[in-house]
């Protein structure tokens, strides 16, 4: 298992202190936000792309992936999300990135349409993002927030180019348990997002095994993904960016990085869950 942290925990850091705090804490990569506020971006010259990634490969951190905010089930006309996602697997391919995140954004569509959207856009870009070196993966959120909801457009994709991010928040708050969502997942995952907050009515972040979510069942159930398939990631997205009263990150990443250690830990000695 390997371990990273989006730098949405980081508002305003440098991409060099990013990469040092990932290193000096254990996690072996970074999810970059792909927004014009940040260092990198899909509107990033390619000189400081590469700089990026000299400084990233400098530090012994790679990027997981690159945080778009494409939504791919959102009414609309289809080239708008196309270029975007096009952009984004760019982004990703000149970092060395094996994936993109995309949300689904069919919030305000009848299902149907919703996954149709999703369907054809996916359909689309997948084999653009395959030659590229880079999967896109859609996140349980929003409109699709369970793994039953994401594998639904998944399935019908049926191309290796895209897959699932699994945010254990949404698939909680979606009612579903780690189990469901792994056995809805496990042939389209990624990676796993974990999180924390103390209830569904408070989701400002706290420390890793510090609230209610299921962390430890679903860090089992992403161990059982990984003796299937291979190597795994479990990437920990701290919101600072969108709750500026919460903590602040850095002293947070030793204890978190143990608390996901002693939960891989655990799972592996326990064995793989049904």
């Amino acid at each position: 298992m390997k371990y990273a942290f989006s730098t949405l925990g980081l508002p305003g850091a440098l991409l060099d202190q990013s990469a040092a705090l990932a290193a000096d804490h254990g996690f072996d990569g970074l999810e970059l936000r792909a927004h014009p506020e940040e260092p990198l971006h899909p509107g990033s010259p390619p000189a400081e792309r590469a700089a990026g990634l000299r400084t990233l490969t400098a530090a012994g951190v790679r990027v997981l992936g690159v945080a778009g905010y494409a939504k791919v089930a959102a009414a609309g006309a289809d080239e708008p999300v196309l270029a975007e996602l096009s952009a984004l697997v760019r982004l990703a391919a000149d970092l060395e990135a094996p994936y993109i995140r995309v949300f689904p954004g069919g919030r305000d569509l009848p299902e149907a349409d919703a996954d149709a959207n999703a369907v054809r856009r996916l359909r689309a870009a997948a084999p653009i993002a395959e030659r590229h070196g880079v999967r896109i993966l859609l996140e349980t959120h929003d409109s699709h927030r369970t793994g039953a909801a994401a594998a639904r457009v998944l399935d019908r994709v049926g191309h290796p180019g895209a897959g699932a991010l699994w945010d254990v928040l949404h698939t909680w708050l979606g009612g579903e348990t780690p189990e469901r969502s792994r056995q809805a997942l496990a042939a389209h995952l990624g990676y796993v997002q974990v999180k924390d907050v103390a209830s569904a009515q408070e989701l400002t972040p706290i420390g890793l095994g510090a609230g209610v979510l299921p962390l430890a069942e679903t860090v089992a159930q992403a161990v059982a993904v990984a003796v299937a398939g291979g190597e795994a990631w479990l990437c920990w997205e701290y919101e600072k960016r969108w709750y500026p009263d919460a903590a602040e990150l850095p002293g947070r990443l030793g204890h978190g990085r143990e608390q996901l250690g002693r939960m891989v830990a655990a799972a592996t000695e326990g064995g793989r869950p049904g």
